[in-house]
């Protein structure tokens, strides 16, 4: 009785085991059959489950700034470190503060963190030929922003920025103007070697020459900072106070600092001493309404969506123009009033 009642048992768990497996293996049959019939449907699951490689890459973009001597500077690095966050890259950012050693470091640090692109605003033109090769070698392109080098033009993809030397003609205009034509004028340079520095000089004094009846009597530099083109111009009243009619600045912090040491001179910027200047930041143009400066021409620094798609091109293996110029004005005192509402930077 009791071998007959365990083979009943036994005969039992077998068949309950057949049909537990039957209904397994029909369960999967099924979820095979409806894949395979709708091979589409699950193609698209799966990438909408796992975006693209190229969806999915966030670009990792290398910057070194030469540093933070302007407002001018400022709204440069904001423009970009804005940018790169609204398209949601990571952004590597080095300040050099003025030293071209430091941002060869930076450089090499990012050809080291294999970043897709690199973008600089060089401190001087010379001496980048051997970091650029390095970063070629490692197939990373290398992009220029608002000053431009000597060196190989094939080692970097392209410049963004502005025509220095048309920069220098139209202050040299717009100053030729205010002066009405005649008097000697001072200029503040920019940092030695950077060719911001060098073009508007070399565009200024190329001008000049349709003007016979000005003169250039006192150049120095003023490294494109307020406080050193206050202590320049400082220098220049002490020596020639009263054969200074007009100032050139290289850049607008300079000319705010000519303002600075022309009213502690107890004259009158912008009447006693005109003054014109480069870059177009807003404290030129509120100079300007105040009746203290006479002139600015414009040089864009809001560059980050045009150096993000140049990058966006050249990581995908495009070409972009060598130069893409940023678009720009002039500004004479008289249309300051109009424009300081709109002034970003």
């Amino acid at each position: 009785m009791n071998k007959l009642l365990a083979r009943a048992i036994s005969s039992i768990a077998a068949i309950t085991m057949v049909f537990s497996l039957a209904a397994c293996g029909g369960s999967s049959s099924k979820v095979e059959s409806t894949q395979s019939a709708k091979p589409s449907e699950t193609a698209q699951a799966s990438e909408a489950a796992a975006p693209s490689t190229e969806a999915a890459k966030k670009l990792v973009i290398g910057f070194a700034q030469v540093g933070a001597e302007s407002a001018w500077r400022t709204a440069e690095t904001q423009s970009i470190k804005d940018e790169a966050a609204k398209r949601g890259y990571d952004l590597k950012f080095s300040d050099a503060q003025q030293k071209q050693e430091n941002q060869i470091k930076a450089i090499r640090s990012f050809i080291q963190q294999k970043v897709d692109a690199i973008v600089v605003a060089p401190a001087v033109s010379s001496g980048w030929d051997t970091v650029f090769k390095e970063a070629q070698d490692a197939k990373i392109p290398v992009i220029l922003v608002d000053r431009g080098v000597d060196c190989d033009p094939s080692l970097y993809s392209t410049f963004i920025g502005s025509d220095f030397i048309e920069e220098g003609k139209n202050a040299c205009i717009e100053l030729a103007k205010a002066m009405g034509e005649k008097g000697n004028i001072v200029e503040l340079q920019g940092s030695v070697g950077a060719s911001a520095a060098t073009d508007r000089q070399k565009g200024f004094a190329e001008e000049l020459k349709n003007h016979p009846d000005l003169k250039i009597i006192k150049t120095q530099s003023g490294d494109f900072a307020r406080a050193k083109g206050k202590e320049v111009m400082e220098s220049f009243l002490k020596s020639d106070g009263k054969n200074i009619q007009g100032v050139y600045a290289h850049n607008d912090d300079m000319g705010m600092g000519a303002i600075q040491a022309i009213e502690e001179a107890g004259l009158k910027p912008g009447v006693d001493i005109k003054i014109v200047g480069v870059d177009g930041i807003k404290d030129a143009f509120q100079a300007m309404v105040d009746g203290k400066y006479n002139a600015t021409v414009e040089c864009n620094p809001l560059l980050g969506p045009q150096v993000f798609d140049a990058a966006e091109t050249l990581v995908k293996g495009g070409t972009v123009e060598k130069w893409i110029k940023s678009q720009e004005g002039i500004y004479p005192a008289d249309k300051a009033q109009e424009a300081l509402p709109n002034r970003v930077y």
